[in-house]
């Protein structure tokens, strides 16, 4: 069974896991119980999770996840599986960034790390990240719940091509559909009508007066945003709409929330959430500074405490009570994209951190 994280890397990408998390999850459970003697158990919608060390001591969790974004043309194998090629010290496959190369870094951190007194390591990969945080959600509804949790996303160009930093704070996102009901009438006799389409633009008006709210984290300023994506209504050339719909995306920052609520007090105007994707922050300053430092020792380039413009599965365990930060082999312009890949430099960088962070853990917790 593949042993170094390059190796593991590569098996994991090779697993189709878009649609169906099965296959990818067998694999690591698999690893697990035959690389380590640690506790390994799979819940009921799929997640492995596995510990070892103090079970009533102070719990560090190294988080992530197992399913990709569907893959591209050149990326998938005629058997089904996805193609992996190394090169130049790449290894290229759909979900290599995100996030199977970290998950890799973790499982050989997990095997390896010495363990301080008083220290419970946990090890997490969950599904259905991609679609909203299924897995996530139904491991803490299970009470899943650690003290400490480093996860490992790549996903997101927060850091250089040659430094991993640790992002302290992220934003959520908010999707929601705004309807806008009216009375039909025929276009010859529009005042005999209301107009949804003008409804609608009322509230596209008031969308676009909406204050976005800023937090101050990692020394700088996390913004929001709010944006009309879609709009929809009307139908036919001489009718008068009596319902038009728009859909919103609203990102979302710790604390706080633009004024969506508001749009129910214009004629017409109902207001759905249809997503919610709570934004992160870390508030344990100590617990920063600690993945910060073993980053640092990690390599030559000074990294950074960051902040991420995506939702990640950290956001719902920092919501639970868990205290997160996210490091991961985050490299311009690689998850989600046909040419994805992720540096096998970058991956063992990520290995340091991790076990440097679970390493230098004081033994009073």
């Amino acid at each position: 069974m593949a042993t170094t994280i390059a190796e593991l890397t590569e098996a994991l990408v090779g697993i189709a896991s878009h649609d169906d998390e099965t296959a990818a999850g067998d694999r690591i459970e698999a690893w697990l119980a035959d690389e380590t003697e640690a506790a390994v158990r799979r819940d009921g919608i799929g997640n492995v999770i596995a510990r070892r060390g103090d079970d009533e001591g102070v719990s560090v969790a190294l988080v992530g996840h197992h399913d990709v974004v569907p893959p591209e043309g050149p990326q998938l194998a005629e058997d089904g599986s996805y193609r992996v090629e190394r090169r130049e010290g790449r290894i290229h496959g759909r979900g290599a960034a995100d996030m199977k190369g970290a998950l890799a870094a973790q499982l050989v951190t997990f095997r390896e790390a010495e363990l301080p007194p008083g220290i419970e390591l946990v090890f997490a990969s969950f599904v259905g990240e991609e679609t909203g945080g299924v897995g996530a959600r139904y491991a803490i509804d299970d009470g899943f719940l650690p003290d400490y949790a480093v996860v490992g996303e790549g996903s997101t160009n927060y850091s250089g091509p040659d430094v991993t930093d640790v992002v302290v704070a992220h934003r959520g996102r908010r999707g929601s559909t705004v309807t806008a009901r009216g009375t039909a009438a025929h276009a010859s006799e529009p005042e005999a009508g209301e107009n949804a389409i003008y409804r609608a633009t009322a509230a596209i008006d008031a969308i676009r007066e909406l204050d976005v709210p800023p937090v101050s984290v990692a020394g700088g300023r996390l913004s929001g945003s709010v944006v009309v994506t879609e709009i929809e209504g009307g139908s036919a050339m001489n009718v008068v709409p009596e319902r038009c719909t728009l859909t919103v995306d609203e990102r979302t920052v710790p604390g706080e929330r633009a004024d969506l609520d508001g749009l129910e007090r214009l004629p017409g105007i109902e207001w759905a959430v249809e997503q919610d994707l709570p934004p992160m922050e870390c508030t344990d300053e100590t617990f920063a500074e600690r993945v910060l430092a073993a980053a640092a020792e990690a390599q030559s380039a000074p990294p950074e405490l960051a902040t991420k413009p995506h939702a990640t599965d950290a956001g719902w365990l920092s919501r639970a009570g868990t205290e997160c930060v996210i490091c991961g082999p985050s490299e311009p312009g690689e998850a989600h994209t046909r040419e994805e890949s992720v540096s096998i430099q970058a991956l063992e960088r990520c290995y340091r951190i991790y076990r440097g962070t679970v390493e230098s853990w004081p033994a009073h917790g």
